[in-house]
């Protein structure tokens, strides 16, 4: 399998990565416009974006942010609301796969920031249903979780009239370099459905599932072309306008706000998921049995490219996440209902063939390793030089609420 000589991507990445002359990927060479563009010029131009989406008549919220109880919430909330002095009403999808470190930092992001949160909970059994139907069709038990954070924001901006939506980093620019900062890629409906979406919207499920009915996949349904433009509906990016470096803006969140990590089984990144048991476990493991590579080779390629961690580092990351089994398998297969054999049985199906094979014991063995030491000529002239960090960035740190800090959330307060 070919691999990056700068960072440890694979050819096969599903939102599609391309080869210079060099063996460096186009994500890589995207970020190299980190070092490059004048981020107090795109700032400004952030800054004027949203100067006109100000609701000055005090009647409307000025915009809209998807929030989780992880990720980049904090951050993205953060910049919006302090920095550029907006009033944001906050939107959450419930991913149903919840952690009690996202529950609180969920509930410890609306009390910080003093902001208005709109939820949105599915009926389980909805979701499971629809989650055993995506487990067949597509080998995803995320794509509801996906199809809800990516709709449930439009749907609340058509509701409320609302036109702009502020994401945090679109994944094709930081990635893979499908776009240029630049160009300032927007959300797209398109997008959503051929990348986000694995090119299934809600209603294709009614079509291919029987026991799956309208009313199941309502919750999931894009607004209609007409509403959108009645509202004008806009989703903007930030990582077109500010350099994005995720794990350091996650810790600057933990000193601000008290935003808490959670140790990960299967990357060393405790911070970007740490609202969800199954998105860097259960859902990992799938995307490994999938594509052959997993998060951990996400967040390594991460580190690289912002010159703060090797490609030897990476490589050694790699090998101790990547091959661990989850641990929440069996308590997700009681949620859904699914026996591990039954569970196995569909994830076989989805296994790309030109990665794996069975042996002569019949196990799955991979056939196509990745070669991460190719050309050591390449590798040393693609290498960037690391910067001066002079305290190690320590990835087991992470913050962890006393017993008697937890707290239910009862509207905007709590209660111990």
């Amino acid at each position: 399998m070919k691999i990056c000589k700068r960072c440890l991507y694979p050819e096969n990445h599903p939102l599609h990565l391309i080869f210079d002359e060099h063996g460096v990927c186009s994500g890589c060479r995207v970020h190299e416009e980190k070092e490059k563009l004048d981020w107090k010029e795109r700032s400004l131009k952030l800054k004027n974006i949203l100067e006109n989406y100000k609701n000055t008549s005090g009647n409307n919220y000025d915009c809209i942010i998807p929030v989780s109880g992880g990720r980049d919430s904090y951050f993205i909330v953060h910049v919006v609301k302090n920095i550029y002095k907006m009033n944001p009403l906050l939107v959450t999808y419930n991913k149903q796969y919840n952690t009690e470190t996202g529950i609180r930092n969920l509930a410890n992001l609306k009390i910080r920031f003093n902001c208005d949160l709109v939820s949105l909970t599915v009926n389980p059994e909805k979701v499971k249903k629809i989650t055993r139907a995506t487990l067949l069709q597509m080998g995803s038990m995320y794509w509801h979780c996906i199809a809800g954070q990516t709709v449930f924001p439009v749907q609340v901006a058509v509701k409320f009239k609302i036109p702009l939506i502020i994401f945090g980093a679109h994944q094709g620019i930081d990635q893979v370099g499908m776009f240029s900062h630049t160009d300032e890629v927007e959300m797209t409906r398109k997008y959503r459905h051929e990348h986000d979406l694995m090119g299934f919207e809600a209603e294709d499920l009614v079509n291919k599932f029987d026991e799956i009915t309208e009313e199941d996949i309502t919750q999931y349904k894009y607004p209609d072309d007409k509403e959108i433009e009645q509202v004008s509906v806009r989703g903007i990016y930030l990582n077109n306008y500010i350099h994005w470096d995720s794990f350091t803006q996650h810790e600057e969140m933990v000193k601000m706000y008290g935003f808490e990590g959670m140790p990960q089984n299967r990357t060393f990144d405790s911070y970007n998921d740490a609202d969800c048991f199954n998105y860097s476990d259960v859902h990992d493991y799938i995307k490994y049995i999938k594509w052959g590579y997993s998060k951990v080779t996400d967040h390594v390629c991460r580190e690289i490219r912002l010159r703060k961690m090797s490609r030897e580092e990476g490589i050694r990351l790699i090998k101790e996440f990547c091959f661990k089994e989850p641990i929440f398998l069996n308590q997700f297969l009681e949620w859904i209902g699914m026996t591990k054999n039954g569970f196995n049985y569909i994830i076989d199906q989805h296994r790309n063939k030109n990665i794996w094979a069975r042996n002569e014991h019949w196990k799955w063995e991979i056939i196509d390793a990745p070669h991460y030491d190719d050309r050591p000529d390449l590798i040393k002239a693609a290498a960037l030089p690391l910067k001066n960090i002079d305290i190690p960035l320590n990835y087991d740190q992470y913050k962890i609420n006393s017993e008697d800090d937890k707290y239910i959330l009862i509207g905007k307060g709590y209660k111990k």
